[in-house]
């Protein structure tokens, strides 16, 4: 039996006149998993999140956040929500435990230990003032508070967007930790390997549409591999005139191709000439999402 849906969205809506910032969006996302919510700036997944959260006047739809209206049950919908915003700041003259410990009271939580625990992982100092802090230990200052009050369900909008690649490791580490722990992580993203390192699925928008919800794996796989053949001698490129073969090149004796489906056929063609080199790679994230957006979307 299928998990009920701790996040719910349908045909969610936000217009700004006539420019319209999400359109007709329907979205679930499962308990115990990371989901990524992917796209380059200006795509619509702030505008999304902050719709979720009630932060943001809706023009229609509707959202249930563990089966609670969005708008009406937001302060209940909130005690069991950590959410760090995309433009997080604090008070500049103000410790950064002071502020911790400040919103974690608002949370209803006396319990410091995960405070204080995921700022040594992170090696954030508690005692400095946060107007005195970096750009990266501000961001950790905003994932800190996210996650210390113990909640069900984390949302972050662009959570490691100035923390070094260490960071993001350890940071990377301790979500998977939190999710086997059976929390829910929705966080939108433009940087494509930490989606690809850490999410289970990936959701892509595109001008304010979702384009696609899917298993992260299987998306590589629909989207195919990419075959480079080099052959000893020219060969006819008709016999690779084969249902699944894509974006067939060939350039003197090497041939480039995307193979969707078939791929035991496709390995047989090949077999059957003198081949000098043979490389076979699964798309990556990047290369999928390039090539998704340069289609166009939606199958286009």
């Amino acid at each position: 039996m299928k998990k009920k849906p701790v996040l719910k969205i349908r045909n969610l809506t936000k217009l700004y006149g006539d420019v319209v910032g999400i359109k007709d969006l329907d979205l679930d996302v499962y308990p115990g998993e990371i989901m990524g919510f992917l796209g380059p700036n200006g795509a619509g997944k702030t505008t999304t999140i902050r719709a979720c959260l009630g932060l943001l006047q809706k023009t229609a739809g509707d959202v249930k956040i563990f089966g609670l209206d969005s708008h009406e049950d937001s302060i209940e919908i909130r005690k069991r929500t950590g959410y760090l915003p995309g433009d997080f700041g604090m008070y500049s003259d103000l410790k950064v435990k002071t502020i911790l410990r400040y919103l974690l009271s608002q949370s209803g939580v006396s319990d410091e230990s995960k405070m204080e625990e995921l700022s040594a992982l992170l090696e954030l100092d508690l005692g400095r003032k946060y107007g005195n802090l970096s750009k990266g230990n501000r961001q950790k200052v905003g994932i800190v508070q996210a996650f210390m009050a113990d909640q069900d369900l984390i949302i972050l909008d662009e959570p490691t967007g100035g923390l070094d690649p260490l960071m993001q490791q350890k940071f990377y580490d301790f979500m998977r930790e939190e999710k086997e722990k059976g929390k829910t992580i929705f966080m939108s993203s433009h940087i494509l390997a930490e989606v690809e390192e850490i999410c289970d699925r990936v959701a892509i928008i595109r001008e304010g549409e979702l384009q696609v919800v899917e298993d992260i794996h299987s998306l590589k796989e629909k989207m195919g591999k990419k075959l480079v053949v080099e052959f000893e001698n020219s060969v006819d490129p008709d016999i690779f005139k084969i249902e699944g073969v894509n974006d067939f090149e060939i350039d003197g004796r090497r041939a480039t191709m995307i193979v969707t489906s078939n791929l035991d056929e496709v390995i047989k063609k090949v077999s059957k000439q003198n081949v000098v080199n043979m490389s076979l790679d699964t798309f990556s994230l990047d290369q999928l999402f390039l090539t998704y957006y340069s289609r166009g979307g939606k199958g286009e």
